[in-house]
């Protein structure tokens, strides 16, 4: 480990805290050592809030018996608890095993959380810390994050993160920090900057994007002024940040902003993208999505943008960027290709030739030359990986052509410059035979010639009339000729886009890959030579970079260096991402350790990148002569550079603010929750009631914990966690009470569970076991309080509002008992569910299983009878008086009719329903005559009503 990481391991060994690490400053390796202290069978630590590769990582670093992953059944999970060691487990799991004490809560050393910025109050990592802090005071808690922008959304973020892990202690590793900077700069790499201008026109194409994204920023805040706009700028726009910035400021007040406001957000983003692809990617791809923004389609669906004038002229520059005046296919090339080229054939050897002649010793510089040439060139996403694998195989014009295939891009006529990649001497599918046509002005000049070169004699009048109509004919020959090669040329070049598109269907999944390893071609081996004393020269591998061809090699997911190495002593260029969608930053570490390549060009800044790289080289503790090149291509004054420049001055400004409000934090001595005093622990039902004369009743009897039963799908949602903070038992569809069960819905299950018809059979089950079932409409506290077709900047959809009504309204008819409750958020649902229990029976889980719940074990007789059962009869009988969902399941059983039922004496009614009140109820209902309404005429009750054999019907 590094100094810093020595230091950063003994703060958290010796304490509980949160520990907070710059980008690219990881805590791997303390992890990595902490855990290794308790991998024992004496010890239990959980390990939560892991990624996938993170959990497969470590494991496979710590290389134990005793490290074991979570089960998928309980009963093999109670065996592995009982194992000890290192558990890494998901919480939804982990939350279900410490509420069913399948877990021995006071047998756990403790919990380690990694990404603790994302623990809030509601999510499920917050909910296990409390019920373990609860029964377990002498465990510790450790916590770590990288996303130090994370904790300063909203107010006091760090205190509630902190207070919600139970932890008292804040560590603060920022880049800038004195042990860092100590352990870094001895061993900094050898960095070279290459600033890169722009060609003219991506000048002007920057230009007049800013210049429109500037005016709808201004437009936006005029048309929202009393909304508080102030994260939502032209340099915020252009980051990586900005779709957070627009949801965290816009979402809670989406419903209330005009339709023009939404478009222009809508506007920003695609602007944005526009500004990344115009930056990253070539010219024929940003053509072809320019293409595509000037349709009649999107032009009616937008802001305005596209009618400005700075708008034409980005139409007009991304058209001039691929086709030449003269119509002909003739794309730009990045700018940075060009430079990528220089690098990797002019500058790398350079530097190996001058490296080598510092060397004094022979040996040594034999043994330097000898090594194999590792670059390893990085760029910001798969696409551009794509690009840069593509553009060094292939060449820019066969790629740039493969672009206009694969984006629709009709090519009529292809550049002089582009007609090498059609020679004959190559073998290329994608040839086109070169077209030459006699100019029309040649034909005239001709002709014009013999003209006044003949005499004025009559017999050369004739010849001269005569050669006109010859010329004339041979024009128009040549004129239909031209027009048929035209017709060839546009056909082959039909021709030529159906090879490259199936070329491309069949390399497919080859497509935009997150890494590549090309090597170089044999092309350079005529130049080895042998030196004096017989032996093959070493520059060899220099003149292949000088003079050889690229090539694709080997795949990088399956990356076996030692192999890689036996196969091929030619210099290897390897193409990746800074992370990858499976590994994320991992990916880069995992690449440099394995790889330890001599240079790295970064074809795009990204600052973990660097930061990672400068970790990397400290602790192989080389020369300066030996150590890591790092070429950094970038286009100087750019939206490229200022985006940069921004992700560094927004990291460090959170750094100081998390330092000041460090210095300025008030943290309790309770907060850790190992005492009896922890705010967080006291519970709502132990609290005194002023009503009742200073508690004096209270005094008298126990008091009775709360308690809901919950189902176990529930605990995806933050709401089990709520209702456990606010004092209640969750025990483990929400059963409040022996009549009360809530089915609860969020916006986007409704909707699904409406179109999918699982509502109403979930709304004929509570109203069968149930006697007041309520369906809960629960909306996300950072949303709006409001149906809405669908959120925009979160990309939510969801169904029209009219559909969503409509269904509830035919549902309420379908289930007159069933109550719909609206809840804002998760909070105020759990202060609902506390305040219905309020005077209610506490319900029994034995009770609740055998209604049926994922922990039953199979049906219950509840469920039989209902299953057996004419569920029209059912609903019948359940509206008749006396009869609830007690005694309904009784009723059914012991009469097989409605026949049967009327046969019931009033004494025989009271043992089937259980209460006298009941039976009388049902049977002045079944037979006493009632008076009707305004007066009107009685009719006798009739038996004829029963004749018709309706109540023979079998129940």
């Amino acid at each position: 480990m590094l100094e810093y990481e020595r230091q950063m391991f003994f703060d958290v060994l010796h304490s509980d805290g949160l520990t907070v690490c710059a980008k690219g400053i990881t805590y791997e390796k303390v992890l990595q050592n902490l855990l290794k202290i308790f991998c024992d069978s004496t010890t239990l630590v959980l390990v939560v809030n892991c990624s996938d590769y993170e959990e497969k990582l470590l494991t496979s670093q710590l290389d134990s018996q005793h490290v074991h992953e979570s089960s998928t059944n309980a009963t093999e999970r109670e065996r592995v608890y009982l194992l000890g060691g290192i558990q890494f487990m998901s919480t939804r799991i982990l939350v279900v095993d410490l509420l069913k004490g399948r877990i021995p809560i006071e047998l756990i050393t403790g919990i380690i959380v990694v990404k603790a910025h994302e623990i809030i109050e509601s999510c499920q990592e917050a909910f296990a810390l409390r019920l373990y802090r609860q029964k377990n005071k002498t465990g510790f808690i450790k916590a770590f994050s990288r996303n130090v922008e994370a904790f300063t959304y909203g107010y006091g973020h760090v205190e509630k993160v902190m207070r919600n892990l139970f932890v008292r202690e804040l560590f603060i590793w920022p880049r800038f920090h004195a042990t860092i900077q100590k352990s870094l700069k001895p061993y900094e790499p050898v960095v070279v900057e290459l600033q890169i201008p722009m060609s003219q026109n991506m000048i002007l194409l920057q230009a007049n994007i800013l210049d429109i994204m500037n005016y709808l920023v201004k437009n936006i805040k005029s048309l929202n002024r009393l909304v508080e706009l102030q994260e939502i700028t032209v340099e915020n726009c252009v980051t990586k940040q900005f779709h957070k910035i627009l949801q965290s400021q816009l979402d809670s007040i989406w419903h209330q902003l005009s339709s023009q406001t939404k478009l222009i957000v809508a506007d920003l983003k695609v602007l944005r993208s526009l500004m990344i692809t115009t930056l990253y990617h070539d010219a024929v791809t940003l053509y072809a999505v320019m293409k595509k923004y000037r349709s009649t389609e999107y032009a009616l669906s937008n802001s305005g943008w596209t009618i400005l004038d700075s708008a034409e002229k980005i139409f007009n520059i991304c058209k001039e960027r691929v086709f030449n005046q003269n119509d002909e296919f003739d794309p730009e090339q990045c700018p940075k290709w060009k430079s990528l080229s220089e690098v990797l054939r002019k500058e790398i050897p350079t530097d190996v030739k001058e490296t080598a002649g510092k060397i004094r010793k022979k040996e040594e510089r034999q043994k330097y030359l000898r090594q194999q040439v590792k670059v390893l060139v990085l760029c910001q996403d798969a696409r551009t990986c794509y690009q840069l694998n593509q553009y060094l195989t292939q060449g820019p014009e066969k790629y740039l052509f493969h672009m206009a295939m694969k984006n629709d891009v009709t090519v009529a006529k292809l550049a002089e410059s582009y007609r090498h990649i059609n020679r004959e001497d190559e073998p290329n599918p994608f040839r086109i035979q070169q077209v030459q046509v006699k100019p029309k002005e040649a034909v005239l000049k001709e002709s014009t010639s013999v003209e006044g070169s003949t005499s004025k004699t009559g017999f050369l009048k004739e010849r001269i009339a005569k050669r006109r109509a010859e010329a004339a004919k041979k024009e128009a020959e040549e004129e239909e000729a031209r027009k048929r090669e035209e017709e060839e040329d546009r056909k082959k070049v039909s021709e030529m886009e159906a090879e490259l598109l199936a070329k491309e269907e069949s390399e497919e999944y080859h497509c935009f890959r997150d890494s590549y390893i090309l090597t170089m071609s044999q092309k350079g081996d005529a130049n080895r030579t042998m030196t004096d004393d017989g032996e093959l020269d070493d520059l060899c591998d220099i003149t292949q970079l000088e003079n050889g061809e690229f090539e694709s090699f080997a795949e990088m997911e399956q990356l076996d260096m030692t192999r890689i190495e036996k196969e091929s002593s030619r210099p290897i260029v390897f193409i990746q991402t800074f992370k990858s969608e499976i590994n994320g930053i991992a990916s880069l570490d995992r690449t440099l350790e394995e790889i330890k390549p001599r240079y790295i060009v970064m074809y795009h800044s990204n600052v973990t990148a660097i930061r990672q790289i400068e970790v990397f080289e400290a602790r192989q503790q080389r020369t300066e002569l030996t150590r890591v090149r790092v070429f950094v291509i970038i286009h100087s004054k750019t939206v490229e550079e200022q985006s940069y420049l921004t992700s560094l001055r927004r990291e460090k400004q959170a750094f100081e603010l998390l330092i000041d409000t460090k210095r300025t934090m008030v943290v309790p001595e309770y907060q850790d929750g190992k005492s009896e005093d922890a705010i967080t622990m006291l519970q709502k039902a132990q609290e005194v009631s002023s009503r009742q004369a200073g508690g004096q009743a209270a005094d008298e009897q126990l008091p009775v914990t709360p308690r809901i039963i919950v189902d176990m799908r529930e605990f995806r949602s933050d709401l089990p966690c709520l209702i456990h903070r606010r004092g209640i038992e969750v025990i483990g569809d929400y059963i409040l009470s022996p009549e009360i069960c809530v089915e609860r819905k969020s916006i986007s299950d409704l909707i699904g569970s409406l179109n999918s018809g699982r509502l109403y059979n979930q709304c004929v089950q509570m109203t069968r076991f149930y006697a007041k079932p309520m369906l809960l409409i629960e909306f996300d506290q950072n949303k709006p309080f409001h149906l809405q077709r669908n959120f925009v900047v979160s990309g939510d959809a969801g169904s029209s509002n009219a559909d969503i009504m409509q269904k509830l309204q035919l549902l309420t008819m379908h289930f007159p008992k069933l109550k719909l409750v609206w809840s804002p958020s998760p909070y105020a649902t759990a202060q609902l569910f506390e305040e219905l229990k309020q005077g209610k029976l506490e319900p029994d889980p034995d009770v609740a299983a055998l209604v049926g719940s994922d922990e039953a074990g199979g049906p219950s007789e509840m469920e039989n009878i209902a299953e057996s059962s004419n569920p029209n009869i059912h609903d019948f009988l359940i509206k008749l008086p006396g009869i609830n969902s007690k005694n309904i399941g009784k009723v059914m059983r012991k009469c097989k009719n409605l026949k049967e039922l009327l046969q019931k004496s009033q004494e025989e009614l009271r043992e089937l329903l259980g209460t006298e009140l009941h039976a009388k109820m049902l049977w002045e209902i079944l037979h006493v005559a009632h008076k009707p309404v305004l007066g009107e005429a009685a009719e006798k009750p009739s038996a004829s009503k029963f004749k018709r054999g309706f109540g023979k019907r079998n129940f």
